[in-house]
């Protein structure tokens, strides 16, 4: 997994030079471990992105098995249905079911 840390922090330099000193941007720039992570730290510098922009990139993500877990783990904790879950995290759903079907026996020993 690239290093998201150095290259957040040069964005962040770069383009938004006032959010370098700020304790929650430097707090969640610290914790960039998962996808899941990287997605929410980039919504916080860049904000939501508008409709065409979010289909366009939507092709180009991809997941670890620690955020798929995370997703799924949130799915159930939430009681949520695949639709529900997948409009959350903005992913299709057969995706969801998908990974339901392949992580299944890590989902049902992590609780």
């Amino acid at each position: 997994m690239p290093d998201f840390k150095i290259i957040y922090t040069d964005v962040i330099n770069e383009k938004f030079p006032e959010k370098i000193n700020d304790p929650v941007i430097i707090t969640k720039l610290n914790a960039l471990n998962t996808a899941v992570d990287v997605l929410k730290f980039n919504a916080l510098i860049f904000g939501q992105p508008d409709h065409t922009v979010r289909l366009r990139s939507q092709r180009l993500r991809s997941y670890d098995e620690s955020s798929i877990l995370e997703i799924l783990n949130y799915q159930k904790k939430n009681n949520l249905t695949n639709t529900e879950t997948a409009n959350h995290f903005r992913i299709s759903r057969n995706t969801i079911t998908k990974w339901k079907s392949i992580y299944q026996s890590k989902l049902s020993s992590s609780f």
